[in-house]
């Protein structure tokens, strides 16, 4: 079976996303250039920021919705996240709140991409 292992993100400024997840990651990026970094997040899976102004071919509008969500293993666990990424002055998109799947919150990164947090089961 083919497994994603790359998910690519499009960014205004490569170096001030870079910042950003190199900051909520606690991780170094694996890979940077001037309009392209990666961050290496485990069992071979990569998270890319690519500077929009040079994706080849120009991304559209349409079909870019979506969010990176990541999966914790209890409610102590989201609502400590939340904390943290408030006191960090992160945008929220949804404050916590719980949903059908359980408690969750949405934050933004720097170009307004949706990163969730919510229960892996």
């Amino acid at each position: 079976m083919l497994k994603p292992n790359l998910f690519i993100l499009y960014v205004d400024d490569t170096a001030a996303s870079v910042a950003f997840y190199k900051d909520l990651l606690g991780i170094e990026p694996a890979a940077v250039f001037p309009t392209y970094a990666a961050f290496a997040l485990g069992n071979g899976t990569m998270l890319g920021l690519w500077s929009t102004s040079t994706v080849a071919p120009p991304p559209s509008e349409r079909g870019t919705r979506g969010e990176v969500a990541f999966m914790v293993k209890d409610a102590a666990e989201v609502q400590s996240l939340y904390a943290d990424w408030r006191a960090r002055g992160i945008a929220m998109a949804q404050e916590l709140t719980t949903m059908v799947f359980g408690p969750t919150f949405a934050a933004l990164d720097p170009d307004g991409h949706r990163l969730r947090v919510c229960l892996a089961d």
